[in-house]
């Protein structure tokens, strides 16, 4: 979700320009009913369908790497050795009882029902939707029958925008109705929810209490996107890149684990969308907590080598606590690429334990 962003001087001359003109308004650890508002205001995504391409590397850096322990070439992001010198497997806290990560892996639909433009969740009427998810499911668990494979549908609850809106934040909140037709979806396909949130000029401590009254239930997560987090910037969505600290990501994860013992709930999955070094900014402080499992999403499109490229540089070098992986069925086949297989995902190391398709 634009890669116009240059990594660094190698990779500029190399970066993919792309975005389109909208109308703007396992990998991881070691072993209520809401009101009924005003009808909702069409939600206008901002080049989400063309921002996220990956930025090229340096050169060389996606060829296959040979391996001093096996002398087995590997692709990007596939060389176990590289994850071992990185810090994989991650110490991290001992799964708490009803935790979803490691022993499943979630296989997710993300969009909005506003927009078939933002993401698979929205392109297809609901029964289509869900009658898709079945059959990504049904091939992840023929690809690694050892994980159980959870469905879940990651809702962008939080929509950036190209103009400041009434409140002037550059962000459009979905009403509760919407999130409650949704919640009701997954829920009749055994899926959990992900509320996903683009902050745009707002301030994640101010919108995330907006949604206590849903994440209460226990099969009610939580993903936010650092690319819409402008704040500091103070840019338009969609001119640039944004980012998110540690100590947002500590927020958010305390927040989460309040959650989990005020409601006496199994533990929250968070998923941090990421496809730029400054995207996340000093991870090695990050907070790892029993009750809340953190996945770091490699959220970039574009060939497969690029993408292989971008999870070696941002999520295997920079280890948090689970890793994730994004598809787009669209802009990874743009140019005429194959979409990467289950069986291609399985291949990286760490192992994704998060999919997530758009």
């Amino acid at each position: 979700m634009p890669r116009w962003f240059s990594i660094s001087a190698r990779r500029r001359s190399a970066a993919l320009l792309a975005l389109l003109a909208f109308p703007l308004v396992l990998a991881g650890c070691a072993d209520n009913k809401a009101p009924r508002p005003a009808p909702t205001p069409p939600v206008q995504a901002v080049a989400t369908s063309a921002k996220r391409a990956v930025p090229a590397p340096e050169k060389g850096s996606f060829a296959p790497v040979t391996s001093a322990r096996s002398k087995v070439k590997y692709k990007a992001g596939e060389d176990p050795g590289f994850a071992e010198r990185c810090g994989w497997p991650v110490n991290c806290p001992q799964p708490l009882p009803g935790s979803i990560l490691p022993r499943k892996r979630i296989v997710a639909y993300y969009g909005n029902p506003q927009s078939k433009r933002m993401g698979a969740l929205g392109e297809y009427p609901k029964d289509e939707m869900l009658r898709r998810l079945k059959g990504e499911v049904a091939r992840w668990e023929k690809a690694d029958p050892a994980h159980p494979v959870q469905p879940a549908l990651h809702l962008i609850a939080v929509v950036a925008q190209g103009a400041p809106g009434k409140a002037g934040k550059y962000r459009m909140i979905m009403p509760d109705n919407i999130v409650s037709q949704v919640y009701g979806w997954a829920r009749e396909a055994n899926a959990l929810l992900f509320i996903d949130i683009q902050t745009g000029h707002d301030d994640i401590r101010t919108v995330l209490p907006h949604f206590e009254w849903i994440l209460k239930n226990p099969d009610v997560h939580l993903g936010i996107d650092p690319e819409f987090n402008l704040i500091k910037s103070r840019k338009v969505p969609g001119t640039k890149i944004g980012t998110y600290d540690a100590a947002d990501v500590n927020y958010v994860s305390g927040y989460l684990r309040d959650l989990v013992k005020k409601y006496h709930l199994p533990p929250k999955v968070l998923t941090v969308h990421r496809f730029t070094r400054n995207g996340l900014t000093n991870y090695r402080s990050i907070v790892l907590r029993p009750e809340v499992q953190i996945v770091m999403n490699m959220d970039g499109w574009g060939a497969p080598w690029l993408k292989r490229d971008s999870y070696k540089d941002y999520v295997v070098a920079e280890p948090v606590e689970y890793t994730g992986f994004k598809l787009f069925y669209h802009n990874d086949t743009k140019k005429g690429d194959a979409l990467l297989t289950p069986q291609d995902v399985l291949r990286l190391h760490p192992k994704p334990l998060y999919i997530q398709y758009q």
